[in-house]
């Protein structure tokens, strides 16, 4: 009697199957399709000794280098990654981020649904002051793409700021517009929301759904991420998360006016604008910073144009030479990253094929495939680890909520283990190598903005002197490490720890433990 019902069932479940493969097995083709080709540098008039040099000056001069990729003439010439960094994990892009919700607006008014002098508080109605200043009522779209608002600073918008009452959208309208619009540069990731939030007014969709079908799926970007704003709307300004060679692909789209594949993918007319200074940001020469503004892209040095976040994320796009360069990184000299692309890769690159160099391409790749971040100096053991191994290091109260510490030095792999109010952590500690896993000690990084929940650690320790053990965490989907340093001294445990960056301090108060009374 049910055969015929159960039969149907298994047909609708086995349809679905067959769609959900065929989707999957579309989707991983189109990523594979999209993937940029190889080759040898000297194929694109690069020689592999040249960009020997600048991996070498990169490894030793930055402190933290995340990835590198140059592609050249459309073709990948060298790519490397910092272990415990690889290419199959996505990087928070921080403000790298504002060029593609550029790429949105870019889309948005191609389709005729909006334009670069529609006001702003058009949109917004009902979050409007109900009577706008002159200044507020005279800003544009346009205004909020080249950071021209008007703002003398940007309003108070974070996405982890838990005690915001009013929508971002409400912050943003009623703050102050001292300025005409369109006659003072602010910096302003509050404006690159704003853009965001009038993308998914008028289209109906967040940014980064709206980009999904338009760019990341032809560039066959795999599960892009972005971060909302507590209302649901993308945040904008930052928060997505990519892989390096994502990032090399939208270069090579704004790089060739828009082009993929030999189709339009973002309209040639908006490339052209939104690299092009639409505003002055100063007058130094030698600063990537004084160069202009465009949409949501800054102008560089040499003729160029870039994408860029915070602590050292780039898509450098370098027209002449035609070539782009992806990187990653957490420093907090931007400049001196990209001084580095200007004097040791910039001369390397010559108009035309250069002789190949097997053992030179060798070298290359094998110095690429070994990058690794700094590892914490010092020696694999001490005399004192195993009077230590095993007690427990009692903390008085402190704002990081760290109760107990514990060092398991008899292990294979060695531990540390960490007790805070949320519970207990075993985080194995790698010895010249890195560990990975989630739900680990970050020693506060998890509350930065941008970090993903249940952020991926990498950690390594040794002893850099006989009574101090040094633990290094990375955060490998971010530019975030944290070294900590824990002295031995007698029954006192004194743990001073420093992030590599941060959006203020990066050095942590000093905490002191005391062996349990009962050890």
């Amino acid at each position: 009697m049910n055969t015929p019902r159960l039969n149907k069932a298994a047909a609708a479940v086995l349809l679905c199957l067959i769609v959900f493969s065929a989707s999957s097995a579309q989707k991983s083709a189109s990523q594979k399709s999209a993937s940029l080709p190889r080759s040898s540098p000297e194929q694109q008039g690069i020689a592999s000794a040249d960009l020997l040099a600048f991996v070498d000056a990169a490894d030793k001069e930055v402190d933290m280098m995340n990835s590198f990729m140059l592609v050249r003439h459309g073709h990948v010439v060298a790519e490397g990654w910092w272990a415990p960094y690889d290419r199959d994990t996505p990087h928070v892009l921080y403000s790298l981020s504002k060029s593609f919700t550029s790429t949105a607006v870019g889309f948005a008014i191609a389709e005729g649904k909006l334009n670069l002098d529609d006001p702003v508080t058009k949109f917004f109605p009902d979050e409007a002051p109900a009577e706008p200043s002159v200044n507020l009522r005279s800003m544009r779209v346009r205004d909020l793409l080249r950071m021209n608002t008007g703002n003398q600073i940007e309003a108070p918008i974070r996405v982890d700021d838990s005690k915001q009452t009013d929508t971002w959208v409400k912050t943003f309208l009623t703050h102050a517009v001292p300025f005409k619009p369109g006659t003072h540069f602010l910096y302003n990731s509050p404006a690159t929301y704003m853009l965001s939030a009038i993308v998914q007014k008028v289209t109906g969709m967040t940014v980064l759904d709206y980009l999904r079908p338009r760019l990341f799926d032809p560039l066959g970007f795999k599960d892009p991420f972005w971060i909302s704003s507590p209302q649901g709307i993308t945040a904008g300004a930052y928060g997505l998360s990519i892989r390096t060679e994502e990032i090399a692909r939208f270069g090579e789209v704004y790089l060739h006016q828009g082009m993929w594949n030999g189709k339009q993918l973002v309209p040639a007319a908006w490339v052209q604008q939104a690299t092009a200074i639409q505003t002055s940001t100063g007058s130094a020469p030698m600063s990537d910073w004084d160069q202009g503004y465009g949409y949501q892209f800054w102008r560089s040095r040499h003729n160029s144009f870039r994408g860029d976040g915070a602590f050292g994320q780039f898509c450098m796009v370098i027209p002449e030479l035609d070539a782009v360069v992806a990187i990653t990184s957490g420093v907090r000299n931007m400049q001196q990253v990209m001084n580095l692309v200007w004097d040791k890769l910039l001369p390397a690159m010559k108009p035309g094929r250069l002789p190949e160099n097997a053992a030179a391409r060798r070298q290359l790749e094998s110095r690429l495939a070994s990058l690794k971040v700094k590892f914490p100096g010092g020696s694999a053991s001490s005399p004192m680890s195993s009077s230590v191994s095993g007690k427990w290091f009692e903390f008085p109260e402190n704002n990081r909520g760290i109760t107990a510490v514990s060092f398991d030095f008899n292990s294979t792999p060695q531990a540390l283990v960490i007790r805070t109010a949320a519970g207990e952590t075993r985080m194995t500690i790698g010895r010249g190598t890195w560990t990975n896993s989630r739900g680990q000690f970050t020693n506060g990084l998890d509350r930065a903005l941008s970090v993903p929940a249940n952020p991926l650690v990498a950690a390594g320790g040794a002893w850099s002197a006989e009574d101090t053990f040094t633990v290094k965490i990375v955060l490998s989907e971010t530019p975030y490490y944290s070294t900590m340093n824990f002295k031995f001294d007698g029954n006192r445990l004194l743990f001073d720890s420093e992030h590599n960056v941060a959006f203020g301090p990066t050095k942590l108060p000093q905490l002191i433990g005391v062996v349990r009374a009962s050890e």
